[in-house]
């Protein structure tokens, strides 16, 4: 099979890693950074008070989350506007897309125990069951998810019983291929098919996104599997394994098959583009560093200074500097703030 059908069976197969609640943090298989900091919401939160004072979003909107995991950003994003802007959660909707049953539960018990009958959260399983005037829309690490093939010169990767085969690239892939210059590495499925129905759902919107990646292209595979804090190149635990990488002696494929997270880097051309298809202006992209400075982050940490103990401010400094640290999350993260202006 095609290597984004065995990809997307990993994560999203009934059975798959993404289809049933996953914690992510110390005893997870990976970080982010809604589990590194409560001020990455609290950041999102403040840009998106700017976005309705500046007036290109009313009161009344609906703020959606997608790839909520277990519902902590879209949480913080909630306390923010209440310590910021408490009036707005009187007119305010929320909702996340998602469409597995245990994470429906786990973010509707989440959202109960933080905020009671105070906040009402509503489900959908995709974007073809939206229909909005307006909405702020957020989404951390979601595109790094999405199936991807994996290209060598001419041609693609299918998978054979666990083990990858070289074979004649498809004529879509080959189109990509060529557009980005791409020689070795991953191109990615639907982030046309991604950016349509959201446009199609969504009159008028802000979009913020932030996913590791960057818009050069690269010269070599990032794709890998990460399982319980530790990561495998992909093609370490196959048949292609170079002697660079060595094969892991303690764990195969099969192990790891749809009970480990598979991820590569975003090429945040090909993903600008796929919007701009759709009539979507990228209006900002910055590293996560950057980003999170724009959105205000400092004056955030700045105000909670001025109401804790010096000992819970540093805590909490500490915690956001992972988000900003350039050696970990500042520069390899990037965000990007897309609209449609309708």
């Amino acid at each position: 099979m095609q290597f984004s059908k065995f990809m997307n069976d990993w994560l999203y197969a009934k059975d798959g890693y993404y289809a049933k609640f996953r914690t992510i943090g110390k005893k997870g298989d990976f970080y982010t950074a809604v589990s590194s900091s409560m001020f990455f919401g609290g950041s999102i939160a403040n840009r998106f008070i700017k976005v309705v004072e500046e007036g290109f979003l009313p009161e009344d909107t609906t703020i959606v989350e997608v790839g909520a995991h277990q519902g902590y950003m879209l949480a913080d994003i909630v306390q923010f506007i209440y310590t910021l802007k408490p009036s707005l959660l009187d007119t305010l909707n929320f909702v996340i897309i998602e469409p597995h049953k245990e994470n429906i539960e786990a973010q509707i018990k989440y959202f109960q125990e933080s905020f009671g009958d105070v906040v009402t959260l509503s489900h959908f399983s995709s974007f073809d069951e939206v229909e909005l005037e307006s909405a702020f829309v957020v989404a951390n690490e979601i595109f790094d998810a999405f199936a991807c093939e994996l290209v060598k010169d001419d041609k693609m990767v299918f998978m054979d019983s666990f083990e990858p085969n070289f074979k004649p690239q498809s004529e879509e892939i080959k189109k990509l291929v060529q557009k980005y210059g791409i020689k070795n590495g991953e191109i990615s499925v639907g982030f046309e098919s991604f950016a349509a129905s959201m446009a199609k759902a969504i009159k008028k919107f802000e979009f913020v996104t932030f996913d590791y990646g960057d818009k050069e292209k690269r010269v070599d595979f990032s794709i890998r599997i990460y399982h319980e804090h530790h990561s495998y190149p992909f093609f370490s635990l196959t048949n292609l394994v170079t002697q660079e990488e060595e094969k892991p002696q303690n764990v195969t494929m099969q192990e790891l098959y749809k009970k480990s997270d598979i991820t590569y880097d975003v090429n945040f051309s090909h993903l600008i583009d796929a919007f701009n298809q759709s009539g979507i202006e990228c209006e900002m992209y910055k590293t996560q560093l950057a980003m999170l400075v724009e959105f205000g982050i400092a004056d955030l940490l700045e105000e909670l200074r001025k109401n804790v103990t010096e000992k819970a401010y540093q805590s909490e400094v500490n915690r956001a500097k992972v988000l900003m640290d350039p050696t970990f999350m500042g520069e390899r993260f990037k965000g990007v703030v897309f609209r449609k202006k309708g």
